[in-house]
């Protein structure tokens, strides 16, 4: 998993160094300003008492270059490193997302749909946590400290092995504290916020049937239950952090304390000037800004692992579908073939189809009844390649599908699937999935061949209507319709139709029955369906039940 995370870093790694660099000379400049100020402050008033004349000019002038510094260098660091984590995350989400596309349907079927978008938002998100959290502090401390050190040790050795130790404690004892304790709760309280959003987002997504079915108020309890859980999992790890916050601060009196105690037998010894007893002190006191960070940062490596290990279990699962390595050219006509065809969805899990023999006429209309689950779908996505055939050989044109690659074949596939989903945004937008860039003359062609051009009159913007999530705006029978309208607007020769008039009422199907029928001459038509279509007079007729054809 680091050797993944820093393949993803390595090409920012320019900006996450200068971010380094920057965030170190704000530190330091910081913890010079409140030294040299406590020290130009104490040689004043001892001057002002002594009535000497002291040359305040260049002190004066470091302290305002060290505040422009500071200011600037801050400034900068939070320029460079967020946007240094911002390319990555966006890098992250589309390497992620090109990942995940081949892997669509099939690959990600065991994934509930808040489940998988929790890994592609919040997880993601998380993972900025390894460079602005976690790295940047560590190496900035890292740096810093043994200065500090250095400069401490040139005045008293005494000295700096108490600050060091104190530095020690507070950025070293102290974080490894947090991180024990965070080992369980961090990744529990990764996967019960996903466990929540996903139940908020199923919970929206099917607030209608909630409410129909009375389990409103019992999906209301649910989201409860998992919020105080996470709500527990965050006290837990919210109450070691307070206390590591409240240890920390309390470490840098001690250290202000200590420093004290040692300096001033020094101070009276002679070797140390009245001014530089100010300067040490708030020098102590300023160090600890090094490692103020750390207690968080090292709190945060669970869960921001968890996020990872959640983000990167989607690059290692395997496609449902192995592409081949010297694709051969899909020819331009040809008849399908189901040869010996057997279909398990998993080893544990009885065959989805059997043996299966079907033959599919080019430029015919064929029809595959069967009862529900009789594997029918099943059908349907080898032959759009979502998955491949556990044994037996689907053929185009006498050429194994595998041979293909996939999305040359799809191109020849126009596909109405049982659910025909839509997207949340326009009709343009919903239509142009089959042609992209389709002008208006071609989509509203296509409107009118499934008798959608009296909708598209009656919208208020046209095309340009937003259709809501699912297009909640449309009818059962007006959504088929732009699907089919969709589907059609591929003009591609292969046309599969999955329980086309599925959930219509009868004159609803009886209308797009009439509107389909002519759409279908000159295709190759698979018709898939539980019940009788009249569409037309098929070539072949098979009847399937429990994954096997059923004798004539």
């Amino acid at each position: 998993m680091i050797r993944r995370l820093y393949r993803l870093y390595r090409p920012h790694l320019g900006w996450l160094l200068t971010g380094v660099v920057l965030a170190l000379l704000t530190l330091l400049a910081n913890i010079g300003l409140l030294a040299l100020s406590g020290w130009f402050i104490a040689a004043m008033a001892a001057a002002g008492l002594a009535g000497g004349a002291i040359n305040y000019f260049t002190p004066a002038a470091v302290i305002r270059g060290l505040a422009m510094v500071r200011t600037a260098g801050r400034y900068g660091e939070r320029l460079i490193t967020h946007e240094a984590t911002f390319r990555l995350l966006a890098r992250l989400r589309s390497d992620c997302y090109r990942h995940i596309e081949p892997l669509a349907p099939a690959g990600l079927e065991d994934l509930r749909s808040g489940e998988l978008l929790s890994r592609l938002q919040k997880d993601i998100d998380r993972l900025d946590a390894v460079y602005l959290r976690i790295l940047l502090p560590l190496l900035v401390a890292a740096l810093a400290v043994p200065l500090v050190a250095w400069f401490l040790a040139r005045h008293d050795t005494g000295l700096a092995l108490l600050v060091t130790g104190l530095l020690a404690v507070a950025g070293g004892a102290l974080p490894l504290w947090l991180l024990h304790r965070a080992r369980r709760d961090g990744p529990a309280q990764v996967r019960l916020a996903s466990r929540l959003r996903t139940q908020a987002v199923e919970g929206i997504q099917g607030m209608a049937e909630l409410i129909a079915f009375g389990a409103d108020a019992r999906h209301a309890e649910t989201l409860i239950e998992t919020s105080r859980d996470l709500v527990a999992a965050q006290r837990r790890l919210g109450l070691p952090q307070a206390l590591a916050g409240a240890a920390q601060g309390l470490l840098a009196q001690l250290a202000v304390l200590g420093t004290l105690l040692i300096a001033i037998p020094l101070l009276r010894q002679g070797l140390l000037a009245p001014p530089e007893l100010a300067m040490l002190a708030l020098l102590a006191l300023a160090a600890f800004e090094a490692v103020a960070p750390l207690p968080q940062a090292f709190g945060a490596i669970p869960e921001t692992l968890e996020a990872a290990r959640r983000v990167f279990a989607l690059y290692e699962r395997p496609p449902p579908i192995v592409e081949p390595t010297q694709p051969v050219a899909v020819p331009d006509h040809g008849d399908i073939r189901f040869e010996g065809v057997t279909l398990r969805h998993a080893p544990d899990r009885p065959s989805a189809l059997q043996s299966l023999d079907l033959l599919i006429p080019e430029g015919s209309l064929t029809l595959l009844q069967g009862p529900s689950g009789a594997g029918k779908s099943s059908v349907l996505e080898l032959l759009v390649r979502f998955r491949e055939p556990s044994a037996g050989t689907i053929r185009y044109a006498g050429i194994d599908l595998r041979r293909f690659d996939s999305e040359r074949w799809r191109s020849r596939l126009a596909v109405v699937s049982q659910n025909a989903p839509l997207i949340d945004g326009t009709l343009r937008d919903n239509l142009c999935l089959g042609r992209p860039g389709a002008d208006d003359t071609t989509l509203l062609a296509a409107c009118a061949r499934v008798g959608l051009d009296g909708l598209v009159a009656e919208l208020p913007e046209g095309l340009d209507t937003w259709l809501g999530e699912t297009g909640t705006r449309l009818s059962g029978g007006q959504a088929r319709r732009l699907a089919i309208a969709r589907a059609l607007l591929r003009d591609a020769p292969i046309l599969l139709l999955d329980e086309p008039t599925e959930g219509l009422d009868p004159t609803t199907e009886r209308e797009l029955t009439d509107t389909l029928r002519p759409l279908l001459q000159g295709r190759t038509v698979l018709l898939i369906t539980h019940r009788p279509l009249d569409l037309g007079h098929p070539a072949r007729i098979y009847r399937l039940d429990e994954g096997r054809l059923l004798p004539d």
